[in-house]
């Protein structure tokens, strides 16, 4: 009897983990793929700093995994790398999640790396020393890190605010580094959306004024009108499904630079981020950093009613996204996030 009792128990067991495997103890699965390519627009801006710490921490290498990331100029590029097929990934903006499904194409979020879109709008004081609002916007060229990208979105958004199409102005890809600091000061552009440290960087040498700010929690609050996710690692469901250990170890290096990043200190960014991504401008970086530090996400998760903030915006400017086409549960998932969280737990 004892004999019996003890092999069902083993049985039990064996089936439990069978399931259990992939979804809850997937970081000590088999991962299905350990050579992993990254996609990202603009790899030194602090939006993705998330992915820089795991990075250059080896939190990556930690999980068992061989990722290459390749830098593109802006969001939308690197999304073109991934639908394309020549990444596995793309560390991007959430909504690019809608916008594909509003295309029939389903791809999901399954890590958060900041809860902020950390982008500001800003006219040039040169430029546009005369700035009165929106409307003096018609007919001027914005720089934005490229066409198509989150901070294209928001330059639109603000624009449909103040009664202006994005027809009525010109939109110029600039990168997010050095690149778009000299597009602005040169007079190469009349206005820019961008992320720091640029955006602090002009705005504290006095080469722009701030329009539009999403740079914190609180002013993300005020453009957007709740909680709007912003940098995540997203895939295409079809490679989720099939790959779902390599997604819980990538999960779990981001979550793993999460937790790092709610206790550095400033010395501990300057001396991991690459020195090219300071700018030239140590102080300036770091009085960058303060000021979106709250907007870094803290556990990895997507808020339950980010999605549907994201989705109004959108869908507020761009006449081929229906909200009520969208299905925003196809967007994301928290399971892998989730599981990361319970594993860093202090």
């Amino acid at each position: 009897m004892l004999h019996r009792r003890t092999l069902i128990s083993a049985t039990a067991a064996i089936a439990a983990a069978t399931i259990a495997l992939p979804r809850v103890f997937a970081q000590q699965a088999k991962l299905e793929k350990t050579k992993i390519s990254i996609a990202v627009g603009g790899k030194a801006a602090f939006y993705y700093l998330p992915l820089t710490i795991s990075e250059q921490l080896g939190y990556f290498k930690a999980e068992g995994l061989d990722v290459e990331i390749s830098d593109f100029a802006g969001g939308a590029r690197a999304l073109q790398a991934v639908v394309g097929g020549s990444a596995d990934v793309c560390s991007g903006a959430y909504e690019h999640t809608i916008n594909l499904q509003a295309k029939n194409q389903f791809f999901q979020a399954f890590v958060l790396q900041g809860r902020a879109p950390q982008i500001a709008v800003g006219v040039s004081t040169k430029n546009m020393a005369g700035y009165t609002g929106i409307q003096d916007l018609k007919g001027k060229k914005i720089g934005v890190s490229a066409p198509g990208s989150s901070t294209n979105m928001v330059a639109n958004l603000v624009l449909s605010r103040g009664g202006l199409k994005a027809s009525d102005v010109s939109f110029i890809g600039v990168g997010v580094a050095a690149g778009a600091l000299t597009a602005l000061r040169s007079g190469q552009i009349d206005a820019i959306s961008n992320t720091d440290p640029v955006m602090t960087m002009l705005e504290q040498k006095g080469d722009v004024k701030i329009i539009s700010d999403t740079r914190t929690l609180k002013g993300t609050l005020q453009v957007f009108g709740g909680t709007m996710p912003a940098a995540c690692l997203y895939a295409s469901s079809e490679f989720i499904q099939k790959n779902p250990n390599t997604c819980q170890a990538l999960a779990n290096a981001i979550v793993h630079g999460l937790k790092w990043l709610q206790t550095a200190g400033p010395g501990d960014i300057i001396k991991t981020v690459p020195e090219t991504y300071l700018l030239g401008d140590r102080a300036l970086y770091l009085a960058s950093f303060d000021k979106v530090r709250e907007s870094i996400a803290t556990d990895g998760l997507v808020p339950v009613d980010g999605p549907k903030t994201a989705l109004t915006a959108i869908a507020s400017f761009d006449t081929t996204v229906k909200a009520d086409k969208i299905d925003l549960a196809k967007t994301y998932t928290n399971d892998f996030a989730r599981r990361a969280k319970d594993r860093f737990k202090a």
